[in-house]
């Protein structure tokens, strides 16, 4: 049977989702039948059907799902619907919505090798410090009692470490 021609063919969009939290790493399969599970929930077998939904790229925390044109809110509906993946709580949030596969590939953030665990002294008092996703940055207090917030964000510890390597005795 001969392919059909293009302009016969259903045209398709892609949508960019980030899985939260970012250190759950998933495969397409589980975020497919999740994803799947919950337009069955919400539309039935034959609005999932309709939807024609596959999953075409899932790596780090992203992934990238393909959708029949004109459905791609009833895909982003259904899977802000999804509240975990094998057994762990997670969430799916839209990023961007294209036609192809190579401008979402351009709005998906470079990943950066993770800060390992340091150690800092702030104002007297030492932290351990975690970067937790591109930008964002966990100050823990030696302890567990007086428990404080801290904004604290990937330019602050880049300036932390600049003025530790500064001062002989590495305090700020």
């Amino acid at each position: 049977m001969k392919p059909l021609p293009p302009t016969l063919r259903d045209k398709k969009r892609y949508v960019l989702f980030r899985i939260v939290p970012h250190h759950a790493i998933f495969d397409g399969k589980q975020v497919y039948y999740a994803v799947y599970e919950a337009i069955s929930s919400l539309y039935g077998d034959s609005g999932a059907a309709e939807l024609s939904m596959a999953v075409v790229f899932c790596e780090g925390n992203y992934a990238i799902i393909r959708c029949r044109r004109g459905s791609e809110k009833v895909l982003i509906t259904a899977a802000l619907m999804v509240n975990r993946i094998k057994e762990t709580f997670c969430a799916l949030h839209p990023v961007w919505t294209s036609g192809t596969i190579a401008a979402l590939r351009r709005r998906m953030p470079e990943i950066s090798a993770p800060v390992s665990e340091r150690r800092v002294i702030i104002s007297g008092k030492g932290y351990v410090a975690r970067q937790r996703s591109q930008e964002k940055v966990d100050l823990y207090k030696d302890g567990i009692k007086n428990q404080e917030n801290l904004y604290f964000t990937t330019d602050d510890m880049e300036d932390t470490i600049n003025a530790a390597n500064e001062c002989p005795d590495g305090r700020i």
